[in-house]
């Protein structure tokens, strides 16, 4: 047995400090939790796995108040992604406020969000790794690799792909294995731009998985299939590799030198079997990975967490409903297998084998039909999830049915999401008659109205998610018991 560290028991630990686990510190601690963070890592990262947030992001972004945040450190993108990257007319109809991507290096996003966490009163402690764990009835004690130990009610792995805490749990992760791998890098280069655009340009007429363009800074991303898929993927690739792999596909190095960071990553596709034993609960690459393409897996993991904190708050507060936390892993399972669809689909659009490049040209073809953009936009944005809420379905222009979120939309003064910065559920009344008397703490009221909202009131989860649309006080009272508690 380890030392304990000091004599506190946190609410909730996190395993990993990564934009998943740092998200959850924060939305954890706008409900008072206590929250400890260990990272494993002494200081960040500087590698560049991910260039940006879709929109169901920014959507979060904005209703914490973080959105000025991220746009002062960001360059916006007009559409929500190409799916496979099929050149297609931009979707006109995105059901979202926020109808851009917002483009920035992995780093900076992770940054901002431990910035947040680190405000709001969360502990984090770099350079401390989980190596093992216990729970019993009432909490969970860690280990760490200084063989000190440390207590929480509740601990939750956001430890990436090979997650000590998913596989401590025995939570099988079944999928697929890597067939391909890809070596990235952010690099300088003596090439000129014109030169390393137009090869760019030409070797992507047959392998979409190659390519190279400017990143900021002096710096060139660029990426390419390595001759085989590593036995130890958490050895980085060197130089010599990278520069051997360019020329095998482009003919040319580029004169790549000075590399800021060097990675790989796979087609590996595997879905955890279950996101919870007893006290313990896995979010982010820890319940899911996959291959980049289309660039969900940080956005999931922050849409992991957004779903999860409330809930954990809830019960670690003592008011949460029965069963309220198993829906994390009933609703976050069902919108992670749907985006290993997108991936796996996406995977296969990219083989420059006659099948799937007859599959792209048919697909380049139907993304002219009407509808059929905005349905891939709307899946890669990650605005098309819709929980199962257990009620009959209900719709209204701006909310769609039931368990879809609802878009920030404009009131009489001022917008929807600015109403939902503190974490809590909101009901939207436009009748000015309701009332959620009893649920204070909870959820927070506003009496007002939108041209933009067809229904008398809606009552939105703290993570913005319609659980009731009507206009009855006695209906409304069912479904805050449903997910707020008691009164």
């Amino acid at each position: 047995m380890g030392r304990r560290v000091g004599s506190d028991v946190f609410d909730v630990v996190i395993s990993g400090g990564g934009p998943t686990g740092m998200m959850l510190a924060s939305e954890l601690r706008l409900h008072g939790v206590e929250v400890l963070v260990l990272e494993r890592d002494v200081e960040p990262t500087t590698a560049v796995r991910s260039l940006g947030l879709h929109p169901r992001s920014i959507e979060i972004m904005d209703a914490r108040g973080l959105l000025d945040r991220f746009l002062a450190a960001g360059t916006t993108y007009p559409g929500g992604g190409r799916f496979a990257g099929i050149p297609s007319p931009r979707p006109v109809h995105l059901d979202t406020a926020h109808d851009y991507i917002l483009g920035m290096p992995q780093p900076v996003t992770d940054r901002i969000i431990a910035e947040r966490a680190a405000e709001l009163g969360a502990q984090i402690r770099r350079g401390e790794e989980v190596v093992g764990f216990s729970q019993t009835a009432d909490g969970v004690d860690v280990e760490l690799a200084s063989g000190e130990r440390v207590r929480g009610r509740w601990l939750v792995g956001c430890d990436g792909g090979r997650s000590l805490v998913r596989r401590t749990l025995g939570i099988g992760f079944p999928g697929e294995a890597a067939t391909t791998e890809w070596i990235l890098g952010e690099v300088q280069a003596t090439a000129s731009a014109e030169e390393i655009a137009a090869v760019s340009e030409e070797v992507r007429k047959t392998h979409r998985g190659f390519g190279i363009g400017p990143n900021g800074e002096g710096l060139y991303r660029a990426v390419v299939p390595a001759a085989s898929v590593s036995e130890d993927r958490s050895v980085p690739p060197t130089l010599d590799e990278f520069r051997t792999q360019l020329r095998a596909f482009a003919g040319t190095d580029f004169g790549i030198h000075s590399p800021r960071s060097i990675t790989r990553f796979t087609d590996a596709t595997r879905l955890a079997e279950r996101y919870r034993v007893g006290r313990v609960l896995i979010a982010g690459d820890a319940a899911h990975i996959h291959p980049p393409l289309g660039g969900q897996g940080l956005n999931l993991g922050i849409q992991d967490a957004f779903n999860l904190g409330w809930k954990l708050a809830a019960e670690i507060g003592g008011w949460a409903p029965d069963g309220l936390l198993d829906t994390y892993s009933g609703e976050r399972h069902p919108a992670a297998e749907d985006v290993l669809t997108i991936t796996r689909a996406q995977s296969e659009l990219i083989s420059p084998e006659p099948g799937p490049q007859a599959v792209r040209r048919l697909l380049t073809e139907l993304m002219d039909v009407d509808g059929v953009g905005e349905f891939f936009g709307a899946k890669v944005a990650g605005i098309a999830v819709r929980y199962d809420v257990g009620e009959v379905d209900a719709v209204s222009d701006a909310g769609g049915p039931l368990g879809r979120r609802l878009r920030d939309v404009r009131l009489s003064r001022g917008r929807l999401y600015e109403h939902l910065h503190d974490g809590r559920g909101l009901l939207l009344d436009q009748t000015g008659t309701l009332g959620v008397a009893g649920w204070a703490g909870r959820v927070d009221l506003v009496s007002d109205v939108s041209d933009e909202l067809d229904a008398p009131a809606v009552l939105l989860r703290p993570d913005g998610h319609v659980v009731w649309i009507g206009s009855s006080q006695e209906e409304l009272e069912v479904r805050l018991a449903r997910w707020f508690g008691v009164a």
